[in-house]
């Protein structure tokens, strides 16, 4: 317990320290997490016998592990980076061409790492190759499919990163206290350690976390404004109605005793109830799916990067759960469905050469004038 509390206050630290830096840091980190779980995941089925045989096998894996980054950070990160670089022509001609064809570049990656495998294949080895061919696969949609929604969520606003996460974390340590000092009833067979006590008890505290957290979170801008380039610097915005606090009158609702008649909060904090309880309640069915892989491989842990805690692996299971739910409840409850001028930036960019866009500028410039004149 005492190294698992020593390793989780580092992280902690660690993980602090990359919020303060900001948005590309923490996206930097999702990065690093996902190279250390693919590791891990890409060993659990490695033969050290077999791959003598293969030299150069263990990169092709890699070399399908960064086409599915290229394709992942470019269909997300589109805007960001072109407005990055918007402000030097040349390199804004460069990358907005890059974008363009992006699509066609990572298929072309991806099939001279099919044609790479098919050249490889090796009698004796067939069974081997075609196993870890399937089981590259499958890591890469575990690993991208569900942490791209993490950087998703990180740029529309770290509050719908942090939020989450944290709760997680919370909804970990309490089952973990909650477990070791009240645990006395199983609750399911494939973890024996987890119990009834800490299930309750966590939800409990990570519900109750979830709405308090969302009020304090929720008044930083930092949090709340979304990023639209790969700057790290100060945002400011207006935060929308979701952050501005609303007066609540408690009036009889409340004992005569009771301090407070009146409260403020923020809106958000009620959809933050939602995230508690899918954090306290689905969540953690990813760390039973992970429990239950560990044991068709008969190992412990993925692996033993943190001490204490097992691999990065192990820490992530339940985030990754989270975090494509955190994206699907902004996008189906928080998100304004209308289009917006920054929808329609992105397409002008992500689909019209420099040359196309100043056509549209000056069409754009003659509806205005026309209209003036119209008013005058």
């Amino acid at each position: 317990m005492l190294i698992r509390t020593y390793s989780t206050m580092w992280m902690i630290g660690g993980f602090a320290f990359l919020v303060y830096m900001g948005h590309l840091y923490i996206w930097a980190m999702v990065v690093v997490i996902q190279i250390f779980m693919a590791m891990e995941l890409f060993n659990l089925l490695r033969k050290s016998s077999e791959e003598k045989q293969l030299p150069g096998f263990r990169l092709l894996n890699w070399h399908f592990f960064f086409t599915a980054m290229l394709f992942t950070y470019g269909r997300f990160l589109s805007r960001e980076l072109v407005n990055t670089v918007s402000s030097d022509h040349l390199l804004f001609k460069l990358v907005s061409g890059l974008i363009k064809y992006q699509m066609i570049i990572c298929y072309s990656l991806y099939i001279t790492g099919f044609v790479w495998f098919i050249l490889t294949l090796k009698k004796k080895a067939y069974k081997y190759q075609f196993k870890q061919y399937a089981w590259t696969h499958m890591i890469l949609l575990t690993v991208f499919a569900q942490s791209s929604f993490t950087v998703a969520n990180i740029f529309e606003g770290m509050f719908w990163f942090l939020l989450p996460a944290s709760l997680i974390v919370i909804n970990d340590i309490a089952a973990y206290l909650f477990g070791f000092f009240l645990g006395r009833t199983p609750l399911i067979k494939l973890s024996p350690k987890k119990t009834w006590e800490g299930f309750i008890g966590a939800s409990v505290t990570t519900i109750i976390s979830a709405f308090l957290l969302a009020n304090v979170m929720g008044r930083f801008q930092w949090f709340t404004c979304p990023r639209k380039d790969l700057s790290t610097g100060w945002l400011s915005c207006d935060p929308g109605p979701m952050f501005k606090p609303e007066h609540y009158y408690l009036g009889d609702w409340v004992p005569l005793w009771f301090p407070w008649k009146e409260v403020f909060l923020l809106p958000v904090q009620w959809h933050a109830l939602a995230l508690g309880l899918f954090a306290s309640i689905i969540a953690p069915f990813g760390g039973f799916f992970a429990s239950g892989f560990k044991r068709a491989f008969k190992i412990k842990d993925f692996g033993d990067s943190i001490p204490g805690h097992g691999g990065i692996t192990d820490r992530m299971d339940c985030q990754m759960v989270m975090a494509v739910f955190a994206y699907i409840y902004h996008q189906s409850f928080i998100s304004p469905h209308n289009f917006s001028v920054d929808a329609i930036l992105d397409q002008i960019i992500r689909n019209l050469t420099y040359e196309e866009q100043k056509s549209l500028y000056q069409q754009l410039e003659e509806i205005f004038q026309q209209r003036q004149l119209m008013q005058n």
